[in-house]
């Protein structure tokens, strides 16, 4: 299997409120500095979840904290009320809703991005010197072909799948679509450590996060017997559990954040596939609320 072949038209992305970009010297504006940059975000959210996997990968801790946020929002809009005072000093009577992640800067008491990838991407770039290559020369295609992967043919097609609104002839053929992926990755990663390299890239970020929704949200929405088909797949999920064991995945898991954050915003019914889980993540999580 060749992952760029895997990859299908890019579904639209939702427009994020901030879009800057740190930058390689000081006329960029937002230029590298360790201890100038703060993240704020929530592990129980996938974007938190990617953001917290890649800063623990380049071990950031001390070049750009971490504030956690809480695992479901405490506005009735969607939005934290710990992030409000940021986006009002970033945007003149800003009235949408306080959403994390969020990269925000120090010196200026501002939100620089909310925009998740880019985040991930910066970081990486600006402050990973000696560090892992997360976004290899050359990988690039590949890496966004990994991205739309995971967002339209496991992450849309099991939110489908899982629809009880939805017709039946309609969910069965996002599961279908659900399997034929899983296949293909299963088929892909027989005798491979790694997605797209012999390293650790930040397409594995992308899809274990994927693979984390999916079996901790998705499921509890899906029957038993497409649960079952959906573990199907040893040489995925044996990927899945492996980087779970990593010291810079499996200890970003907050279980409980994610269960509370899905209840909290699921209006579904829950199937029988939820007594039907496919890896024990809580051997490998590190977080506890």
């Amino acid at each position: 299997m060749s992952v760029t072949p895997l990859a299908p038209a890019s579904a639209p992305q939702s427009t994020a409120a901030f879009r800057g970009r740190i930058g390689q010297d000081a006329r960029s504006g937002h230029y590298a500095v360790p201890r100038r940059y703060r993240l704020h975000l929530s592990p129980s959210c996938p974007d938190g979840l990617r953001i917290a996997v890649v800063h623990a990968l380049l071990g950031l801790d001390d070049a750009c904290p971490v504030t956690l946020l809480d695992a479901v929002p405490d506005c009735p809009d969607g939005g934290h009320s710990a992030l409000r005072p940021l986006y009002e000093a970033s945007a003149h009577h800003y009235r949408g809703a306080a959403v994390g992640p969020v990269l925000s800067d120090d010196w200026s008491g501002r939100i620089v991005s909310t925009h998740a990838p880019d985040i991930s991407r910066d970081l990486a770039r600006h402050f990973g010197a000696d560090r892992p290559a997360l976004y290899p020369c050359g990988a690039e295609s590949e890496t966004e072909a990994v991205e739309r992967l995971c967002a339209q043919d496991i992450e849309r097609a099991a939110q489908e799948a899982g629809s009880a609104g939805a017709d039946p002839d309609t969910r069965a053929a996002a599961l279908e679509r659900l399997l034929e992926t899983l296949g293909s990755l299963d088929r892909w990663l027989a005798g491979r450590t790694y997605l797209i390299r012999d390293q650790i890239t930040a397409a594995d970020v992308e899809l274990w996060v994927t693979l984390v929704q999916l079996d901790t949200v998705h499921r509890h929405h899906l029957d038993a017997s497409a649960v079952q088909r959906i573990a199907g797949h040893p040489a995925l999920w044996a990927y899945a559990r492996r980087l779970a064991a990593h010291p810079a995945f499996g200890p970003q898991l907050d279980l409980d954040g994610i269960a509370r954050r899905h209840h909290a915003r699921c209006r579904g019914l829950e199937a029988a596939g939820s007594a039907v889980q496919i890896l024990d993540w809580a051997a490998h999580s590190g977080r506890a609320r």
